[in-house]
């Protein structure tokens, strides 16, 4: 395949970063509202067709050079034995692990739960334009344990599920090793079924000390990371505020981190290993400027993308949902048409 997003990650020098967004497929799109008047999110996720259609969307509608599954993070706890609801305020677990001593032994692993995602898989390479890669994902194991745990996501800190994790160190950590290989027989399925490239989000790395990351969770997911390489798919790393813990950030743990938009990305090239690529770090707040404001952003990655060329052009952290149509669609034309 004559991909640019490919080509980067490979480490191939390109003409221009690629791009694609975190949450590109969703409301920022007209015709995904669109589509959201008539199926619930569930029912645009679990149809095959529909799900297709929601992934390969932003390739017409924004021109972007990947394509990401159009799925949730949650979809591993579900498949676990979790009973798992979308709601208009988020995903629910109407009965968490964090009142349970201990948690492990209280799910039931079901592969079988995850196959209409692969059936979303097949529809996409189906349908995808020839040089478009599809990205595959799933949720990083700190991530997904406070889900679990903590059932709701209306307090970003998950207080109940990190006082679990200090208080059952060694229960967390049968959780961690649950929920990692899980996340393995998933990659791998998605890998089988056709992906180019797969993204494990951290998104609450922030939430624990580098060093405990370090101790229970990292080892989950180099587990993850080699599953995939294994197979000679990249893998990219998003640990969302990990801050200097960056430094971490070793050929052994992946080929490429996502930067969040809290650091610079030329600190961040500092910080992390040479050998590992970048992607990132666009703070999406940015987008509800005037086009104006928003190129002399971008007019700012130039300098940095001619002394890096293994760099992925994204936002810090996905999509904001009332962020302009336009503005998202300029972006794009603007870093597809600027001589870099």
């Amino acid at each position: 395949m004559q991909s640019l997003f490919l080509d980067t990650l490979q480490g191939k020098k390109t003409e221009r970063p690629p791009v694609w967004f975190m949450r590109q497929a969703g409301r920022v799109l007209p015709n995904y509202n669109q589509l959201k008047e008539k199926y619930t999110f569930r029912e645009l996720m679990d149809d095959a067709k529909l799900s297709a259609e929601v992934t390969l969307m932003p390739i017409q509608d924004l021109g972007v050079d990947a394509a990401i599954l159009f799925s949730d993070i949650l979809v591993i706890p579900n498949a676990m034995g979790m009973e798992l609801e979308f709601t208009d305020h988020g995903p629910v677990f109407n009965n968490p692990l964090k009142g349970l001593s201990k948690p492990a032994d209280h799910l039931n692993p079901d592969p079988a739960k995850l196959e209409y995602i692969y059936g979303a898989i097949d529809e996409v390479i189906r349908q995808r334009p020839a040089n478009i890669p599809l990205i595959g994902f799933c949720g990083a194991p700190l991530t997904t344990m406070c889900y679990m745990l903590q059932g709701f996501s209306s307090n970003p800190n998950f207080p109940d599920a990190i006082k679990f994790l200090f208080q059952h160190k060694k229960e967390a950590k049968r959780l961690i090793d649950a929920i990692a290989d899980f996340s393995v027989i998933y990659a791998k399925k998605q890998v089988e079924h056709g992906i180019s490239a797969f993204q494990l989000f951290e998104t609450h790395a922030n939430l624990i000390p580098v060093k405990l990351y370090n101790e229970l969770f990292m080892p989950a997911v180099v587990k993850i990371s080699r599953a995939v390489r294994e197979t000679g798919t990249p893998f990219i790393f998003f640990p969302k505020g990990i801050g200097t813990g960056l430094k971490y950030m070793t050929p052994d743990i992946a080929d490429f981190v996502s930067i969040d938009w809290q650091m610079p990305i030329e600190d961040a090239r500092e910080i992390v290993h040479a050998e590992v690529g970048l992607q990132g770090n666009l703070d999406p707040r940015h987008l509800y400027a005037s086009q104006e404001e928003i190129a002399l952003e971008l007019e700012k990655y130039k300098p940095f993308f001619q002394k890096n060329h293994k760099w992925i052009f994204n936002l810090g952290h996905g999509f904001l949902p009332d962020i302009p149509y336009e503005n998202a669609k300029f972006v794009v034309n603007w870093i597809k048409s600027t001589k870099w």
